[in-house]
């Protein structure tokens, strides 16, 4: 798990960075698991575009991820280590001992031939998964669940972990990888170990058209336009916009806090923005 550089031979490959897939030990996915992948272009169902500079990219299929972890008890098998187009995160193909096949988030340190448990009565390791009431203090955990037994959705990404710092009744604080203290249900399952590919954060892409392949479009400042095409669009020669950062539409942006009050806001005990 590394990065690999170039010679500069051309201003592109100067700069630029890859991953060097020493991890990998499976080129080929398993078909059972793969699932087409229709693109949206940033359009939502009435055509308008809902997210900007989105389109095109290399075609990419589907892996179906277990981030459920609901085969309790059975043993399975770490068959490989593969690539996944859809995520920053490694994915590791399991075997499990009834012969059935799924494919799980790879955490740092799993290797082929490891074995692996969902259970209560699981080990604490690397792999494994169990809810947090079984889970000892000081822990890192990743694939976590936010509501019992819909599947994890928190530290999902490469290099996250999160950390069991406090446990209460049926209650469990645990840490997110954003610094922010919250309030999860015992009954969570999650994963031991953080996330791999670790250096997934330190790639460099070193060209536009790398950019494109990925599915992302140019993004054209504001301030270049015309004014009929944006508010901070005009002036004579080069201008800074000359107010408060706007979308196209005239709603302030860049700092204005938009996050309306909901009822799970009484499950974080420390928010991730801590005022000095």
């Amino acid at each position: 798990m590394g990065l690999k550089t170039y010679r500069p031979t051309t201003p592109g490959q100067r700069y630029k960075t890859v991953s060097d897939f020493k991890e990998i030990t499976k080129k080929e996915p398993e078909k059972s698991l793969l699932r087409p992948l229709k693109r949206t272009g940033g359009r939502d169902n009435q055509g308008h575009v809902s997210a900007w500079h989105r389109g095109r990219g290399h075609k990419r299929r589907y892996r179906v991820i277990d981030f459920r972890r609901d085969k309790h008890g059975i043993p399975g098998r770490v068959a490989g280590i593969e690539y996944d187009p859809n995520r920053s995160a490694r994915i590791a193909l399991i075997v499990y001992a009834d012969g059935e096949k799924r494919y799980i988030l790879a955490p740092n340190g799993l290797a082929v031939d490891m074995t692996i448990v969902a259970s209560p009565e699981a080990e604490i390791q690397v792999g494994n998964a169990m809810p947090l009431r079984s889970v000892p203090l000081g822990t890192e955990v990743h694939n976590l669940e936010l509501i019992p037994g819909k599947g994890g959705q928190v530290a999902r990404g490469a290099g996250a972990v999160a950390v069991v710092v406090a446990k209460e009744g049926d209650k469990a604080q645990v840490k997110m990888p954003s610094g922010e203290v919250r309030v999860f249900p015992s009954e969570c399952y999650c994963t031991i170990g953080q996330i791999g590919n670790l250096d997934h954060e330190n790639i460099v892409v070193g060209k536009a058209g790398r950019n494109r392949w990925l599915g992302r479009r140019p993004h054209t400042r504001g301030v270049a336009m015309n004014p009929v095409d944006h508010p901070m669009g005009g002036g004579e020669g080069r201008s800074s916009g000359g107010r408060h950062p706007t979308t196209p539409w005239g709603k302030a942006t860049k700092g204005l806090k938009t996050r309306k009050r909901k009822p799970s806001d009484r499950l974080i005990i420390r928010k991730r923005k801590v005022k000095k």
